[in-house]
């Protein structure tokens, strides 16, 4: 395995990895958990244990092949850092005895079961920051775990919109604009400094609970809405803000909606600003363009291309929309780039914008069945494939380019080169320069 970094870069909070610039792919199954395995004498030690049982994780999942030698190094630097030694510890052997030899040195030297406890954990968080690509493998507690996929699925366990209007849990549509209206009357007579803000989140709140539909989804699995639509002209106007579980669903009622309004002939679909989440929605949503058990994309997994197909048939709904365009900027990333690339690949839409992030990694958590804690559970979070572009090049550190880019000074010339519908051509060249529409 190449291109493992000799000096350690600083730890970096678990934090974040759970920070809102940090969108992770996720398979949608439960990853096989690895019985715990005393390969050594050493790990008869709960500790050396615990780390080893992190080394073994990582080598059977982690994206890239993980040689021995080169873990043995890793480690033994971790050791390093995490003990805040002057000089790098002695390996006796560069292989998985060797690591679990100076572990268990490292523990026995640690004074007091919190020391312990400190330098598993450290130690472990060190040599997952420092894989490739650099700070998206970590330790997470079961606590964070929670809070991470809670955070894909876009779920907010402490924000309520209905407590936002003053209301309970399920009250009537009615009821929220009725309790919106009382509010936005006293909010527009303040003077204080925090009235606009307030002004904004009662807008919202409102805009989504008088919706029928994402009122609905809100009331049964509490996602706020991540698609909003427009129609510009004969254009369908689509911001997917985020991927979430329900983001399908959302597509599809905007387009069903939308069947009535006669004339439609194009579609832009903006992913600017998109992080991306669950790894799936790409087979989902592709094959309502291109029909089930499509060819979608490959996932790269330890020198071994897996191909991924499409789940759904067709959806006749989208057969009006014979020109689509897709908005991306430097914050479209993760399966939003995906999802773009799949487009670019089967022509079915242009990108317009500017290059996507570039952030191609899939990650998922495996459980860690050794307790050095107890009740506090650990799992690793591991990059565990790479995603490709349309040319088959890695998307990660390299984004999707744009076919118009909006960067230079002459992109709207180009439209009409790619773009029949006048209607498209004049919708991107009015919202292209903005802010996405909510």
């Amino acid at each position: 395995m190449r291109a493992w970094r000799k000096k350690l870069t600083a730890v970096a909070c678990v934090a974040a990895l759970l920070a809102g610039g940090a969108a992770y792919y996720f398979y949608i199954y439960a990853p096989a958990t690895p019985e715990a395995a005393y390969k050594t004498p050493h790990e008869a030690d709960v500790y050396v244990r615990f780390m080893m049982e992190g080394y073994d994780t990582l080598q059977q999942n982690f994206w890239m092949k993980a040689e021995d030698k080169d873990l043995a190094q890793l480690f033994q630097l971790a050791v390093q850092k995490a003990t805040n030694a002057t000089s790098s510890p002695q390996l006796a052997s560069p292989d998985r005895s060797g690591v679990a030899a100076l572990l268990a040195e490292a523990a026995g030297a640690a004074t007091s079961t919190l020391a312990k406890q400190d330098l598993a954990r450290n130690v472990l968080i060190v040599v997952l920051y420092n894989l490739p690509p650099n700070g998206r493998s970590g330790l997470l507690s079961d606590a964070q775990e929670k809070e991470l996929r809670q955070n894909v699925a876009n779920v907010n366990p402490t924000k309520d919109l209905y407590s936002d209007l003053g209301l309970s849990a399920g009250a009537s549509a009615e009821q929220v604009a009725a309790a919106a209206a009382s509010k936005e009357a006293i909010l527009k007579s303040s003077a204080a400094p925090e009235a606009a803000e307030e002004l904004k989140k009662i807008a919202y709140a409102k805009e989504v609970l008088t919706a029928p539909g994402s009122k609905a989804l809100y009331d049964e699995h509490k996602v706020e809405p991540t698609a909003f639509t427009r129609v510009l002209g004969k254009t369908l106007y689509v911001n997917l803000t985020k991927i979430s579980p329900t983001t399908l669903q959302e597509f599809g009622m905007a387009v069903e909606a939308a069947s009535t309004t006669p004339g439609l002939d194009s579609m832009i679909l903006d992913l600017r600003g998109n992080v991306g989440g669950s790894l799936d929605f790409t087979q989902y949503f592709l094959g309502l363009f291109i029909g089930k058990d499509q060819y979608a994309f490959d996932l790269f997994h330890q020198g071994e291309y897996a191909v991924q197909r499409t789940v759904l048939q067709k959806f006749d709904r989208l057969e009006r929309y014979g020109d689509i365009a897709l908005l991306t900027d430097g914050n479209t990333q993760s399966t939003a780039e995906l999802t773009t690339a799949a487009f670019k690949r089967f022509k079915l839409g242009v990108v317009v914008g500017t290059k996507t992030r570039g952030w191609g990694t899939v990650e998922n958590t495996y459980p860690l069945q050794t307790m050095i804690d107890p009740p506090t559970k650990y799992s690793l979070l591991l990059v565990n494939n790479i995603t490709l572009r349309e040319d088959n090049q890695p998307v990660e550190g390299r984004g999707i380019e744009p076919d118009i880019d909006t960067s230079k000074p002459s992109w709207q010339q180009e439209l009409p080169k790619h773009f029949e519908s006048l209607s498209l051509i004049q919708a991107l060249r009015d919202v292209a320069a903005k802010p996405p529409l909510r």
